[in-house]
């Protein structure tokens, strides 16, 4: 998904700075591969548009090289969003899920971007990730959420990533689905688990962009085109909702 917020200099001037070319490019539709230096509702904020993928070919290390560069830079609360298909059978195309956990599979094979030798600048060597996801920001996601009226299409649930790039089987849908998760994508959770081991707060929406194929007898098909569609279709929503969050976040100046 492209980024959901506006960030302006203080100047009013969008300014914008493209990833270090020794980091690699970000090559799929949809992904600027940009990060965006400014000010949210005047709070001091870096975007990214775009991210890297494990289908790129990247290493997992390089995929999650931008939460330790935020962190770096003073970085306490990181907001990610993604595109996901939705397992659970009461979403709709459109919906937009509080991610309130995840389900590493890559992990399972051992693809986890801690692994390796720890450095101990950012973190501990085994860092819990049974709080993953920040309880009070969720929380506040679902009070701006209500007081938007945006109650019919917010949800909140369980997010699986996979490696990509193909789309899931209907196999290993129906089999993700039973595991507990409620949407599947592409990213995330590598991040997700980055940003943990430096401490930061983390905060996770997926844009339900199309329903997962769970029926063998079903002509549907997922296919990205789909995916930007319903990424531009919702995201004057996204952005109003993750910048009043933001305006009531608790800011801590000694690091601006």
């Amino acid at each position: 998904m492209k980024n959901s917020c506006t960030l302006r200099k203080k100047r009013g001037s969008p300014w914008k700075s493209p990833f270090p070319s020794k980091c690699g490019s970000i090559r799929l539709h949809g992904h600027a591969g940009r990060l965006v230096f400014g000010t949210l509702k005047g709070r001091p904020c870096v975007c990214m548009q775009g991210r890297f993928h494990l289908y790129e070919g990247y290493a997992i290390q390089k995929i999650t090289l931008p939460m330790r560069i935020f962190s770096l830079l003073g970085v306490e609360t990181v907001m990610l969003t993604n595109a996901a298909g939705g397992l659970n059978q009461d979403f709709k195309v459109g919906d937009i899920m509080i991610m309130k956990d995840h389900i590493n599979m890559p992990g399972f094979a051992g693809s986890n971007p801690l692994a390796g030798a720890n450095d101990d600048r950012f973190g501990v060597r085994f860092p819990c990730m049974s709080d993953a996801y920040d309880r009070e920001l969720q929380q506040l996601a679902v009070d701006v959420g209500q007081e938007l009226g945006y109650g019919d299409f917010l949800r909140e649930g369980v997010y699986c990533v996979l490696g990509g790039p193909s789309f899931e089987t209907i196999a290993e849908c129906r089999l993700l689905h039973k595991l507990g998760a409620d949407a599947v994508g592409m990213s995330t959770a590598h991040e997700v688990i980055a940003a943990r081991h430096c401490g930061m707060r983390v905060f996770a929406l997926s844009l339900i962009t199309n329903r997962a194929v769970m029926d063998y007898d079903s002509e549907e098909k997922a296919n990205h085109e789909e995916v930007l569609e319903t990424g531009q279709h919702r995201a004057i929503q996204l952005e109003k909702l993750i910048s009043t969050m933001v305006t009531r976040m608790e800011y801590n100046n000694t690091n601006a």
